[in-house]
């Protein structure tokens, strides 16, 4: 008996043995794998800091005669009456004589409302019709405000606000639909007056940056009134919902395209897509962060490849340095396919805009980015007029007065360490 335990004790060290000598060449491979993944994720924190570093030292300055833009007038189109705008202070100036106008209620939505001169006139206006009796109703998101101070974001109690955080339960933070902004901007007069497009609240956008905005005056208003009340609703308290229905129309020469997190619809992206699939001779768009998915990536190389003239106008630096890398990383690919690229200079670019064939038009606040696209909330407006679709034109060749095209012989012969970093900035995509 006392063999036979021996025999069993020294089987199990054997065992024992060969299972330690067995473990170092599994703990040796994950060990590996677990410095290259630092490694890695080291080299895009390098990266990352050093671009944040410039970002800082960086600073945007329109050039001394100003960037160029156009002044245009209304375009017909059935029972509306459309306006693009190109120019900050021209658009708040037809927004705040609208307001002052206002008899019944104003709806105002933005997605960052700045404590400077243009956000102050904006609430002093506001409260002006408030107090005359108008029904005032503002909603702005919180995280797109984080740096305005609390005292300006409180408004006179005759102003309904609703602040939008998606995080209102401690268990919402498991819900990633949660995460998403009210990236939205809008204002709605009397429900026959609305404005929609790329413009947030504040001084430098009046004069600095360059954005587009859409001024709608008729029947299509409505559809901006309610689709301003449906998101009031869903989010306000029951008591102070909005009960005003403005009855929408099916109108084939304008639709309204709204990205709902919540509820996982994203019709923005299909529209784009549905878009450019259709279209036959040129693609004019204009994005202040062109980091679109394969698909609308796809969509548009094989435009580019049937003989349609694609064109890319995009901020040569943007506000965020991070997606102008991440941005470039596609341009290889993009300019193989023959798609044009154009960095906008010195100004920062903003709009989100397209034009298509000279009858198609897209203006709203959705960037072609993961967030916009299956992320935020979202609001675009499209348009089938050719009237329109020649002044999106005309806007985009006076923008492109002020951009450089990206050509493919110089872009393939940038430094190694640039080339690099845009690889290695790659993956970061999916979240910006």
């Amino acid at each position: 008996m006392r063999n036979n335990h021996n025999a069993m004790r020294n089987n199990h060290n054997v065992v024992r043995g060969q299972l330690w000598l067995r473990r170092p060449r599994f703990s040796s491979v994950w060990r590996a794998v677990l410095y290259l993944v630092g490694a890695f994720v080291g080299a895009q924190a390098l990266v990352v800091i050093g671009l944040s570093v410039v970002a800082r030292r960086r600073r945007f300055r329109s050039p001394e005669a100003g960037f160029p833009y156009l002044r245009l007038g209304e375009v017909r189109l059935g029972e509306n009456q459309l306006q693009l705008f190109s120019y900050g202070q021209d658009l708040y100036e037809a927004m705040l004589a609208a307001i002052d106008g206002a008899r019944e209620c104003i709806y105002l939505e933005s997605f960052i409302w700045k404590d400077d001169g243009v956000g102050r006139t904006f609430k002093e206006h506001l409260a002006a019709k408030a107090a005359e009796g108008v029904n005032v109703y503002v909603i702005f998101d919180i995280f797109g405000n984080l740096v305005v101070p609390r005292a300006f974001k409180r408004f006179p109690s005759s102003i309904r606000v609703l602040q939008f955080w998606g995080l209102r339960r401690p268990w919402h933070l498991l819900d990633p639909r949660r995460y998403a902004v009210d990236h939205r901007k809008l204002l709605v007069v009397d429900s026959h007056i609305g404005f929609i497009g790329g413009y947030n609240l504040g001084s430098l956008y009046a004069t600095e940056w360059r954005d587009t905005h859409l001024c709608v005056r008729g029947p299509a208003a409505m559809d901006l009134a309610q689709s301003f009340v449906d998101f009031w609703n869903r989010f306000c308290r029951k008591s102070n919902r909005i009960t005003t229905y403005y009855p929408r129309s099916f109108d084939p020469t304008i639709a309204l395209h709204t990205n709902d997190s919540m509820r996982l619809t994203f019709p923005i992206r299909d529209m784009y897509i549905g878009a450019i699939d259709r279209a036959q001779r040129q693609i004019l768009l204009t994005n202040a962060y062109f980091i679109p998915d394969h698909i609308l990536l796809e969509a548009l190389e094989a435009a580019a490849q049937r003989g349609v003239d694609v064109q890319v106008l995009l901020p040569q630096s943007s506000n965020h340095i991070l997606a102008d890398w991440a941005a470039r990383g596609y341009f290889t690919r993009c300019l193989a396919a023959g798609i044009r690229i154009f960095g906008y200079q010195q100004a920062m670019i903003h709009a989100k805009t397209c034009t298509i064939d000279g009858q198609w038009s897209t203006i709203g606040t959705a960037n072609l980015d993961r967030l916009s696209s299956v992320g935020n909330y979202e609001i675009n407006i499209e348009i089938y007029s050719e009237e329109l679709a020649h002044e999106m034109e005309a806007l985009f060749t006076c923008d492109k007065t002020n951009a450089i095209e990206v050509a493919a012989e110089r872009w393939g012969i940038r430094p190694w360490y640039v080339k690099m970093s845009e690889r290695l900035l790659s993956p970061l995509r999916v979240g910006l």
